[in-house]
């Protein structure tokens, strides 16, 4: 059985939900991912109103539509993050520049996803952790070890009481491995792991666009962590330094052809999906494949059905049979 094909609701907040459905079922998708901001999906109503459960999910079934997964980055960073004026886009207006009553906000945002959740079915919540070491990865001015473990420290201070609740909740959080995060390669989720000493709760949406910009080979992150994959996100990026661009992005927008590298609709970036395919299958992952459109040189709908038929025809099942079985006389 192929496994789901998914859309991530992330980009397309700014339509109605009922006008995103209508789209992504009239495109062929079997469900989304449906993001935590916009009118997509409102945590709280979710965690404490039976009725506006009950009618998402009517919305979604009139469009023969499922969700596998709810994603909440935007909360889950202001999380772990030091503050700064950028998080405010992702707070109320009431917490808007005031750190700690913003990070208390947070906190109980996450708490009420993982009810909303349970409410709607979902077995994963995607999203980011935050950082407060994250501005130290390059380690001038000098970085000591003492920094970074106070800073893994404070994220499983910050964490606990949030994947406590996701455990009487029965839902897993999924933390997207991303620059900017607490874990941004192999290594920083391997300590991650290591802090949080392998709490069945915690564990990674794989993403490889972000691993492979980085430099990373995607697909071993799998081969690393086979019993952590929790969610995948199908995401392309190309890599297109010239001797000019920074990898470090050049202050440049997304989407400017300057830039060391750019997120690229499915099949138009680097990534090996060949590969990640056969890992998947490895660790028998049967989960969603989510599409998440970030390309800001396609027009994504244009993006987002290339994008469904791109899966598709890249979506294998393992065999059920080794080649060299049958050389016998």
């Amino acid at each position: 059985m192929a496994r789901p094909v998914t859309l991530f609701t992330g980009q397309w907040a700014d339509l109605p939900f009922e006008v995103m459905c209508e789209k992504a079922s009239s495109w062929g998708y079997d469900g989304l991912e449906i993001a935590c901001w916009g009118d997509h999906m409102e945590v709280k109503k979710a965690a404490e109103d039976p009725s506006y459960v009950q009618k998402k999910l009517e919305t979604l079934a009139a469009r023969n539509l499922k969700c596998w997964a709810l994603g909440a980055h935007l909360a889950g960073q202001c999380v772990g993050d030091l503050y700064d004026p950028r998080l405010d886009t992702f707070a109320p207006d009431e917490d808007k520049g005031k750190p700690a009553e913003l990070r208390d906000w947070a906190i109980e945002e996450m708490k009420l996803t993982a009810r909303a959740a349970k409410n709607l079915g979902c077995y994963v919540v995607n999203g980011f952790m935050g950082s407060p070491i994250w501005k130290f990865w390059y380690s001038f001015p000098p970085t000591s070890e003492e920094m970074v473990e106070k800073g893994f420290q404070q994220i499983k201070e910050l964490w606990t009481p949030i994947l406590d609740e996701f455990d009487r909740c029965g839902v897993k959080f999924a933390l997207e491995v991303h620059p900017t995060e607490i874990a941004f390669d192999i290594y920083t989720a391997r300590r991650l792991l290591e802090v949080f000493e392998y709490r069945p709760t915690l564990g990674f949406n794989f993403d490889p666009s972000h691993l492979l910009w980085q430099g990373m080979t995607p697909h071993l992150f799998i081969r690393e962590f086979p019993d952590r994959i929790f969610h995948v996100h199908m995401k392309d990026v190309a890599v297109t330094l010239d001797g000019k661009a920074s990898l470090l992005g050049s202050h440049l927008p997304f989407g400017d052809l300057r830039r060391g590298w750019n997120f690229r609709s499915l099949g138009h970036g680097d990534v090996d999906f060949e590969s990640i395919i056969r890992e998947l299958n490895a660790v028998g992952y049967n989960g969603p494949l989510s599409v998440e459109w970030e390309d800001n040189g396609m027009d994504r709908e244009y993006g987002a059905r290339e994008a469904l038929e791109f899966v598709r025809s890249h979506d294998f099942k393992p065999s059920t049979e080794a080649f060299d079985r049958h050389m016998k006389k």
